[in-house]
């Protein structure tokens, strides 16, 4: 019998070693830390005849696939097994090709933002059609333990990382929300990442894309009938918006003549153009397997967003303070910055060899100050420098969690009635937090602090 080989003790990783075990398959399991947590995962796995090697440089003897759950190409452990000719997969390939006869279509998304809320804008919708649905892949639940269950259709968030690794992948609908530099520590190059979220549509039923995004625009070009969406006004085969309106000029009798009302600016939560852009992606993902209009608009309304996303902390002194930790790289702040007209920025972390010229020079007209920290802050400061000049900055030299009361307080400082002090940090939070969830919860501790020492001042 042959031996699959899984790459890491993870939340898929353990998901795909109990898929393939239940299966009657050998499974090895190689993990490079070894602890407490790990041990646990290992030992749950041993009780159905799992083995988890510590510390193992390559695959097992025998191995005849690696599944990976996000290890890079350039990783010892991938090198190693492609030159061994031992198959390498990812999770979300090894699901679609475990899929049962009769399993339930694909709604796939990718993009560098917005895809954990467009997919569950998505899965709003598909319930309330009436739909058997649930938001799986990136999002947190591991497809592969999801394409068992009798659901009636999946609305599936795949990363850069799970595309690079899937070669057969063909959802009912596939669609690039938006594309910029990201992750290019991990793909080596934006042709390379643009090329793995390409792979979303190489065997799409429908072909779904950002009319208003150049990237996304050029890698639908190649395939006849896609269906764009746009902020503007729609095109016959789009959906876009018309005033307050989303309207679909693609999933209707006569695209030409015809246009059906999904949805109003105001079922969209929370409110920003980009956000507007999610919804008319979800809407066009559902309209495809046929979902009616009334359902669009109230699964947009049932919708309730993540954390950390535009997310209303409080209002003080006629400032208003809102987490945006999610914003971990240039493209998704630009969109954060472009939602507000008068801002005190909170920005900085890790770049991932990203640029932020192009975000500063945008942001500059908006920016009435800016608090800067975290490890590639002095990249930020320069772009500043040279595109906003005569903006205030504040540089936080400290690297410690606790840092965020000051961060706050000398955002305060910066901020007059009717600013926004914007938490968009451009950059991921590994640097000081353990994720951006608790750069965020650090951020809105910190403005709750600043409420209670301004009551206790009265």
């Amino acid at each position: 019998m042959s031996l699959t080989c899984v790459a890491g003790l993870g939340v898929s990783g353990t998901a795909v070693a109990r898929a393939l075990a239940e299966r009657g398959e050998r499974v090895t399991v190689v993990e490079a830390v070894e602890g407490e947590r790990q041990l646990a995962a290992a030992a749950e796995l041993a009780g159905i005849g799992v083995e988890t090697l510590f510390g193992a440089t390559e695959p097992p003897p025998g191995a005849t696939r690696l599944v990976t759950t996000g290890w890079a190409p350039h990783h010892p452990m991938i090198a190693a097994a492609l030159a061994a000719g031992v198959e390498v997969v990812g999770e979300v390939e090894l699901a679609w090709r475990l899929r049962p006869a009769q399993a339930a279509p694909w709604l796939a998304l990718t993009g560098t933002n917005g895809k954990t809320t467009a997919v569950r804008m998505l899965t709003a919708i598909l319930l309330a059609a009436g739909r058997k649905a649930l938001a799986v892949g990136n999002v947190g639940v591991p497809v592969v333990r999801a394409v068992a269950e009798p659901y009636d259709v999946l609305a599936v968030e795949l990363s850069s990382f799970q595309l690079h690794w899937s070669s057969t992948l063909a959802p009912h609908a596939a669609a690039i929300l938006n594309l910029a530099p990201d992750h290019l520590d991990w793909h080596g190059s934006m042709e390379d990442y643009s090329a793995a979220k390409a792979r979303i549509y190489e065997r799409a039923g429908t072909v779904i894309y950002n009319a208003d995004d150049p990237e996304a625009a050029r890698l639908a070009a190649p395939y006849p009938g896609a269906v764009g969406f746009t902020l503007r006004v729609p095109r016959s085969g789009q959906l876009g918006v018309v005033e307050d309106l989303l309207i679909d000029r693609a999933f209707v009798a006569d695209p030409v003549e015809a246009a059906e009302e999904l949805a109003t600016l105001a079922d969209v939560r929370p409110f920003a153009p980009h956000n507007v852009a999610n919804a008319l992606a979800a809407a066009a993902l559902a309209r495809s397997l046929g979902v009616p209009s009334e359902a669009v608009r109230r699964g947009l309304r049932d919708f309730v967003p993540d954390p950390h996303r535009l997310t209303h902390v409080d209002r003080i002194g006629e400032v208003d303070y809102i987490d945006d930790s999610k914003a971990t790289n240039p493209h998704a702040a630009a969109a954060a910055l472009a939602s507000y007209r008068s801002i005190v920025w909170v920005a900085g972390g890790q770049l991932k060899g990203a640029d932020v010229d192009d975000l500063v020079r945008e942001a500059a007209p908006r920016l009435r100050g800016v608090v800067l920290l975290g490890v590639d802050r002095g990249r930020i400061a320069e772009a500043i420098a040279r595109h906003a000049p005569n903006v205030p900055v504040v540089d936080i030299e400290d690297r410690e969690t606790g840092v965020m009361e000051r961060v706050v307080a000398e955002a305060a400082r910066l901020a007059s009635p009717g600013d926004t002090v914007l938490l968009s940090p451009s950059g991921a939070s590994l640097d000081m937090f353990a994720n951006y969830p608790a750069r965020g919860e650090a951020f809105a501790r910190a403005v709750r602090e600043l409420r209670r020492r301004r009551e206790h001042d009265r």
